[in-house]
């Protein structure tokens, strides 16, 4: 399997992107999967390690950093546009579909948590996915205005407005508008403030489990009420006969955005649980992982084909050798 480091345009924006390629030998081109990685993550977390993982399994992968966040251009930095996000996923189709390795009419989406959402989205307006997975599927409109487990308090959401209408009206003044916090200073005020949910996120973006120095740490205020009427799901019932997977903890407390989002399939679609998983060790635990990404197989497998196929006129299919 070999690593390579990308770039592509999205909509006037660098995106920048590994490309993971399988280290067997291919008699043409292969069959690709685009990899989100999940809100404020990079393309060096979990992302990176199903693009890994799905590469070594004869796929061609592409996990990519959002536009505005990791090594990708776009400012403000920060910035969690979804109307972004899925154009993201768009484009790194159409980057694909430029490799010479890769089979343009063989490509599936994979959304990690918030890419989860995004992905559906992407794919129910793209006809050129053939199919879309998802793992730990969160849409993050749903998860600012109604919280991780869909029972918060209407009046956190409403203050998050407040803050975001008071940032934009300081930046038209040309004051600094600030940043919103993603992560409290210790795992104890996470866990106050979010839970187990919570703290599990603290755990593995704010210590040694899986910090990365590019992954965001806040987001632009701009973000809330771009998401506060955003729907990731809308676009699901546009997805059939496309099949759709979505993998999810058994524990995961965000699990009834999944449940959701299947509900409103028109196609082929599965909700399949891990047992014992909450919503982050499918992030990077192995235990969880693994079974996951068997999964995956199976389904991508299925749904787009692993074997490489030859290219048009290529010596295998040629009339000289069929006579």
């Amino acid at each position: 399997m070999t690593r390579t480091t990308v770039d592509y345009d999205s909509a006037g924006i660098r995106i920048a992107a590994h490309l993971y390629t399988p280290g067997t030998p291919a008699s043409g081109p292969r069959p690709a999967l685009v990899v989100g990685h999940p809100g404020t993550g990079v393309k060096e977390q979990t992302s990176g390690t199903y693009a890994r993982l799905m590469a070594e399994r004869g796929f061609v992968t592409l996990a990519f950093d959002a536009a505005h966040q990791g090594e990708s251009g776009g400012l403000p930095r920060g910035l969690e546009d979804p109307a972004r996000r899925v154009e993201d996923f768009k484009a790194a189709v159409s980057y694909l579909t430029t490799r010479e390795e890769v089979d343009g009419k063989r490509i599936g989406l994979l959304g990690i948590c918030a890419s989860g959402g995004y992905s559906l989205a992407a794919t129910g307006g793209d006809h050129r996915v053939g199919a879309v997975a998802t793992v730990c599927t969160a849409d993050p409109s749903r998860q600012f205005r109604l919280g991780a487990g869909g029972d918060q308090d209407p009046a956190v959401f409403r203050a998050l407005l407040d803050a975001a209408a008071r940032a934009r009206t300081a930046a038209a003044r040309g004051e600094d508008p600030g940043v919103m916090a993603m992560f409290p200073e210790t795992a104890e005020q996470a866990r106050a403030l979010g839970g187990e949910h919570g703290f599990e996120g603290f755990e593995y973006y704010c210590t040694s489990r899986g910090a990365h120095e590019r992954s965001a740490k806040f987001l632009a205020w701009e973000s809330i009420d771009r998401l506060a009427c955003y729907d990731a799901f809308f676009a699901v019932p546009l997805i059939g006969p496309r099949p759709m997977l979505q993998i999810v903890g058994e524990r995961a407390v965000t699990a009834w955005m999944a449940v959701e989002a299947h509900q409103r399939a028109t196609g082929p679609a599965e909700l399949y649980r891990i047992p014992g998983a909450g919503h982050v060790d499918l992030y990077d635990k192995r235990e969880y992982i693994d079974p996951a990404v068997e999964k995956l197989t199976a389904f991508f497998t299925t749904a787009l084909g692993t074997a490489a196929r030859p290219a048009a006129g290529s010596a295998r299919h040629s009339p000289a050798l069929l006579r």
